[in-house]
């Protein structure tokens, strides 16, 4: 990992993406909305890496999918390098997308089965005019292969005839074929072996260093991020619960969704592990088309207190506790009481969450259940 500097590349400044549900036969119409990212500011460094976890539907590739602008924000701002990604549109988006490529969590499906590993690279090469003449190109395509440890008679070979971390070196051979600044990896080692997710994180770390290179790398492996990030953020139903430096949020989480995640990883001592603290969540996500009211995470917290956590909505704020440095930023109410032990934890029971609230009538029809919780008589 490389050392951070206080040079932004990128700014994300309340972004928030909803996708409308609509309904009808003849003419839709929108009934509501899914809130899949609801406002969130971070910040990118140039040529460090940024982590971003959090549980299945937290709207974390949904927000990286943001910053490329493939999902345009609904509202807020994407300021790369000085030019806001957001407001750009047309032949000025397409030739900024250069210096922002993706490597994708399948690296099959991402891959078109009917091109060429040489034609595959070329492909965004030739896009973006970088392409002078075959010599040049063969020789750029060897280099490409070389730095991601393949040899170069894969270049007539099609994607079907690699393994899964062999694909993956191949994605991200694609991603390095036009001299990108920063690079977002969404989930890029989910889909491989335990071995070969260790070698692709080494072979990123290497090209980091080698071609400096910034990454966002979402994933909901908290080893993977804990290994690869200089700096992480804890997603949860759209927003930032808690963001700090790598080594500063595994040894001491402040935010209850946060110390229940650590709590969930196990810890190779037995002696260790039996002794840990545990802490298991009640109830499941709640539906980010009807998320709840004050904190989004009131209802499955340990440590609720209905004063303000039902009402007011906590922001991302540096927390007033000795040894927690200024770069350690936590959206709760009582995030010193609960550090300090001034708070206990107590029971959380399940409650149901009517998704029709402040929709239509015809919105409970559509909807389902918000939570596992809200299915009775089971």
């Amino acid at each position: 990992m490389t050392a951070a500097t206080d040079d932004v590349l990128v700014d994300v400044q309340g972004v928030k993406v909803h996708f409308p549900i609509k309904k009808g036969v003849i003419f839709d119409r929108t009934i509501g909305y899914v809130y899949a990212v609801d406002g969130v500011d971070l910040q990118i460094r140039r040529g460090e890496t940024y982590g971003l976890v959090g549980e299945s539907g937290c709207g974390k590739s949904t927000l990286g999918r943001a910053i490329l602008n493939l999902e345009p924000p609904t509202e807020g701002k994407v300021v790369f390098d000085g030019t806001d990604i957001a407001s750009l549109s047309g032949e000025t988006l397409r030739t900024k997308r250069k210096d922002i490529q993706m490597v994708f969590q399948d690296p099959l499906s991402s891959l078109d089965p009917r091109q060429s590993v040489e034609s595959l690279l070329l492909e965004g090469m030739k896009a973006h005019g970088l392409v002078k003449d075959a010599k040049a190109a063969n020789a750029r395509l060897r280099e490409l292969l070389k730095a991601v440890g393949l040899p170069a008679a894969a270049l007539r070979k099609y994607p079907h005839e690699f393994s899964g971390g062999q694909r993956q070196r191949i994605g991200i051979a694609r991603a390095l074929s036009v001299d990108p600044k920063l690079i977002v990896a969404d989930e890029p080692v989910s889909a491989l072996d335990v071995s070969v997710q260790a070698q692709v994180i080494n072979l990123l770390e290497d090209l980091q260093e080698k071609f400096g290179l910034t990454y966002l790398v979402v994933a909901h492996d908290l080893a993977v991020v804990r290994h690869i990030s200089d700096r992480v953020g804890v997603m949860y139903l759209g927003a930032l619960v808690e963001e700090a430096a790598a080594d500063d949020l595994y040894a001491a989480p402040l935010h209850p969704y946060t110390r229940a995640l650590m709590s969930a990883v196990p810890v190779p001592d037995p002696l260790v592990e039996d002794r840990r603290e545990r802490i298991l969540l009640t109830g499941d996500l709640p539906s980010p088309a009807n998320p709840p009211k004050g904190c989004r995470f009131h209802t499955r917290c340990p440590w609720r207190q209905p004063t303000r956590c039902d009402t007011e909505r906590p922001q991302l704020r540096v927390v007033e506790i000795d040894g927690v440095p200024a770069t350690h930023r936590v959206a709760c109410h009582f995030a010193e009481a609960i550090a300090l032990g001034e708070l206990g934890e107590h029971e959380v029971e399940a409650v149901a969450v009517d998704p029709t609230a402040g929709e239509s009538d015809d919105f409970g029809s559509f909807g389902g259940p918000a939570a596992i919780g809200e299915v009775t008589d089971i």
